[in-house]
């Protein structure tokens, strides 16, 4: 399982719920390898987790993601740009959160993970299903 890999939020919300294989490519991240998350994910991550467990809770989750050696990537002009395109692109499919995380994909020429089977539709990037 060697590479990069982009994680969608949904990777996380699994990890985080003892689900084995998202555990595969956070352990990836502690072993070395480039696991990224894009800002807008991570968000996406957050408001969902905050949802269901409280903001206090979310918080926490969100001190072990920034603790951890995934990466985290800001959005820039050139992410926002690439975002956007997909958004007009796939309008009907993807969400914004979605289109950046194929951005990011895109830049890191990296594979994405998602928990999706519309992202895993979308021949942006190769793309992992983790299903639930």
């Amino acid at each position: 399982m060697r590479g990069r890999y982009v994680l969608d939020a949904g990777v996380l919300a699994l990890y985080f719920a003892g689900y084995e294989e998202a555990k595969r490519y956070i352990d990836l991240a502690y072993s070395g390898e480039k696991v990224y998350m894009c800002e807008v994910n991570v968000t996406e991550f957050l408001y969902n987790y905050a949802r269901v467990f409280g903001w206090d809770a979310a918080l926490v989750k969100h001190a072990l993601i920034r603790n951890s050696p995934l990466v985290v990537k800001e959005i820039d002009e050139a992410l926002t740009v690439e975002a956007a395109r997909l958004k007009l692109k796939y309008y009907d499919k993807l969400s914004l959160a979605d289109c950046y995380l194929f951005a990011l994909a895109k830049q890191l020429k990296s594979s994405v993970v998602t928990t999706d089977s519309r992202v895993k539709e979308v021949m942006e990037a190769p793309t992992r299903l983790i299903r639930m």
